[in-house]
């Protein structure tokens, strides 16, 4: 399952997206629950640690663009125990959810029970959509992506060496990317480019798990 947390509370804030997804041994998703909405942080936790329980998920997976490390804390308020991978969202919503809308056009992808506000932002996404027009984000749709890329969204050939890359363009150093101090002595040997990207690519499967054969 998958958290999209709003940046603030109250009547004018976005909701937090809270979906259950889960998937078959034939490389299928299913949407199980949507509990999103507008909730103060402590709230949506609980909600969000029920729903978990109550579909006996394996992992909670939520976005700290809002919040950073608090995201995951909150969550720790309620449950000391439960796994959770905290993400990044380093590129656009359109970029993220199109792998997920590929699932979707392959018949991958199923609701079991109907979800109108949920369909209702997939349906209203377009690449064009302009959050400002439209008077709201699509919080639950951000859930329902990030929940069904953990499940089923395989890395993409080469992602190691894109993301070095990326990261690189962004301005950090080959240090920073693969996890060394940058007081690290002159006089040790620097990390290569080829040691960075399996790094990087480590990281990546070990945040995310066995990745779907």
């Amino acid at each position: 399952m998958a958290i999209d947390p709003a940046a603030t509370s109250g009547e004018d804030a976005d909701e937090t997206g809270i979906v259950v997804v889960g998937r078959d041994d034939q490389g299928h998703g299913y949407v199980l629950a949507d509990a999103s909405g507008k909730y103060q942080p402590i709230e949506w936790a609980k909600i969000a640690i029920a729903a978990y329980r109550a579909n006996h998920a394996d992992r909670i997976v939520a976005e700290r663009n809002n919040g950073g490390d608090m995201v995951e804390a909150t969550i720790r308020m309620v449950d000391q125990n439960v796994p959770v991978t905290t993400v990044w969202a380093s590129r656009g919503k359109v970029t993220r959810a199109e792998p997920v809308s590929a699932l979707y056009e392959q018949g991958r992808m199923h609701h079991v029970g109907t979800f109108p506000q949920l369909e209702d932002q997939m349906t209203n996404f377009t690449s064009d959509f302009d959050r400002q027009a439209a008077g709201y984000s699509p919080d639950r749709l951000d859930a329902l992506v990030w929940a069904a890329t953990e499940l089923l969204v395989e890395p993409m050939k080469g992602w190691g060496f894109f993301e070095v890359m990326r990261r690189r363009a962004a301005g950090e150093t080959l240090e920073q990317i693969a996890g060394i101090a940058e007081t690290t002595p002159e006089k040790e040997k620097k990390p290569s480019l080829l040691e960075v990207y399996k790094q990087a690519l480590a990281a990546h499967q070990k945040s995310s798990g066995p990745m779907p054969g």
